[in-house]
């Protein structure tokens, strides 16, 4: 599965866009890197681009964008109503999917690295990326501006974590960093009062309400010793919040930041909010996402909901978006669409390159079927493995709702939700097999003219043999591990679908020991023999495995068998 992160540089021009196109022109010339967004401000004069993709292209785009930036704003002229202290301001990095908070960090400081070490410019590590506590607010780094950086970069204390203590006129400081995903998203009230709105906007948001002597409403607001203002915090963290009345859609909403989803996620704010409205007398009716957001706030959300319902959270990736998009009202006012909201969705490979497990049942039969070397037999023992735990996973899911079983659906949901991932791994293996395929092709094709070019050829193909041997052996591995989830539904689950159970283990069976004949024959053509001795060994003990497992599956399906 693809790491995914997205990139979010702030550059200080929101006016000119013949100078923010030279910008986000540099950013297309990296393959991999969808631009996604450009939010020019003009009173700001301050422009937000939103990229996302595989990390390593990620930050090269950025590295791209922060040094074309360089070039074409002139800090010494500008002014704007936004704190800044750059050309490229702010650069955070925001972990998607399948990459943890610690490995995007690893990323923005080799960024930021790069950034001090060939551009010269004074960088600033924050929010996750600090190396200084102090330096994990934005605010701290950026205070003075561009204007008071000659007397800071003087400062010791503030000495740039990357690059020299030295004022760029043109240029000024950066801060580069790795903070969480923010959502931006809107709650629909039955309400044309933004006062109402307000009140629970107020009541969920982290900074909550000021604290009034007497009346809550008309009171003297509370100061501390301080003279600063006391507050009631609200109900929920790392969320911002206030109300506001629609025009467009002639309703009052409160819109919310969700500055942290893992501490607040939106089904959750969701909740309060239907909740708090409900306590004031009015009803949510829907919600409203405002830009992208991660497939995770989708599918748990949906899998929230189903728990709520007491049904099994095992089903496909689709199931829980629609379930996520209709229990939210995402499409309340208007048309919603995954594709065009989900980040992963929208970074998806375009149909030139069209999947293997796109394509319908007949054509992939039909390809399969053709005078084409691949799909070949891997590819065909990932799909058995994926069909066999998809039919454990079917099991599962109709013993969740099986009547009489309702204290049960826990226990069901527990091993669908396995199946499913085990399902989608081996989906992506079906098309990975191929790949490998086409490695140790493309590998073949590689000129051998000079000695350097046989060297690297040679090299090449090792290389390709080896990663065409590792995809058919964690076939097997992922295939073998769905016997637990079919063995257990042949035991406890459903008697009714015990023959599906059945035709599983058969299925997955046969996925393992298809892929040993490809990782054997692969094996034959690699030149590291310790390398291919632990496999095959790795890889007969596995077949062994899945040949006595079968065996006790099927003889548990036909004692069952009336």
């Amino acid at each position: 599965m693809k790491q995914i992160i997205e990139c979010v540089p702030n550059f200080s021009e929101g006016r000119d866009m013949s100078v923010i196109k030279q910008i986000t022109d540099d950013i297309r010339t990296v393959e991999g890197v969808k631009l996604l967004d450009v939010d020019p401000g003009a009173a700001t004069n301050r422009t937000v681009v939103t990229i996302a993709g595989e990390p390593e292209q990620v930050i090269e785009a950025a590295f791209k964008a922060i040094k074309k930036a360089m070039e074409v704003i002139d800090m010494s002229r500008h002014k704007g109503e936004h704190p800044r202290f750059g050309a490229t301001d702010v650069c955070p990095l925001v972990p998607i999917s399948n990459i943890t908070m610690e490995e995007t960090v690893t990323y923005a400081r080799k960024l930021a690295e790069r950034v001090g070490n060939e551009l010269g410019i004074p960088v600033f590590c924050y929010e996750n990326a600090a190396f200084i506590e102090e330096r994990r607010n934005l605010a701290n780094n950026r205070s003075g501006e561009y204007e008071g950086l000659p007397k800071k970069l003087a400062d010791p204390v503030w000495k740039p974590d990357f690059g020299p203590a030295t004022f760029l006129p043109r240029t000024g400081a950066i801060a580069i960093g790795a903070r969480d995903f923010l959502v931006a998203y809107n709650i629909n009230l039955n309400t044309t009062s933004t006062r109402r709105a307000n009140a629970v906007a107020f009541d969920i948001r982290e900074k909550g309400r000021p604290m009034r002597e007497g009346d809550p409403i008309t009171g003297k607001i509370v100061k501390d010793e301080h003279g600063n203002q006391v507050n009631i915090p609200g109900s929920l963290k790392a969320c911002k919040a206030i109300g506001w009345f629609i025009e467009e859609y002639g309703i009052a909403q409160v819109s919310i930041n969700l500055t942290n989803i893992s501490i607040t996620p939106v089904h959750v704010a969701f909740d309060e909010a239907v909740k708090k409205a409900q306590e004031r007398g009015m009803r949510v009716t829907g919600s409203e996402l405002v830009g992208l957001a991660p497939l995770k706030v989708f599918t748990d959300a949906g899998k929230y909901f189903l728990q709520k319902q007491q049904r099994s959270t095992g089903v496909s990736e689709s199931e829980l978006i629609k379930i996520a998009v209709k229990s939210l009202g995402l499409d309340d006012l208007k048309p919603f669409n995954p594709k065009d909201k989900i980040i992963e969705y929208v970074l998806q490979d375009t149909p030139s390159s069209k999947k293997l497990m796109d394509m319908t049942c007949s054509d992939f039969a039909d390809e399969t079927a053709s005078e084409s070397p691949a799909p070949g037999g891997g590819s065909i023992s990932a799909y058995m493995g994926a069909l066999g735990v998809s039919l454990a996973t079917m099991v599962a899911n109709l013993s969740s709702h099986k009547p009489g079983w309702d204290d049960r659906w826990e226990e069901f949901s527990g091993w669908a939700d396995k199946g499913q991932q085990l399902k989608n791994e081996l989906i992506l293996l079906v098309d990975e097999d191929t790949n490998a395929f086409n490695k140790i092709m493309d590998a073949f094709s590689l000129p051998k003219n000079t000695d350097e070019e046989k060297i690297n050829r040679t090299e090449a193909i090792q290389s390709a043999t080896k990663y065409a041997i590792e995809i058919p052996l964690r076939v097997m591995v992922k295939s073998f591990e769905a016997f637990e989830i079919i063995k257990a539904m042949a035991e406890i689950g459903n008697p009714n679908s015990v023959t599906d159970a059945g035709v599983g283990a058969l299925a997955v069976r046969s996925a393992v020991l298809g892929a040993y004949l490809n990782v054997k024959i692969n094996a034959s053509g690699l030149k590291d023999k310790e390398y291919v001795e632990k496999v095959l060994t790795e890889g007969a003990e596995i077949e062994k495995n899945a040949r006595l497992l079968e065996d006790e599956i099927m003889t548990i399906v036909n004692s069952k068998i009336k």
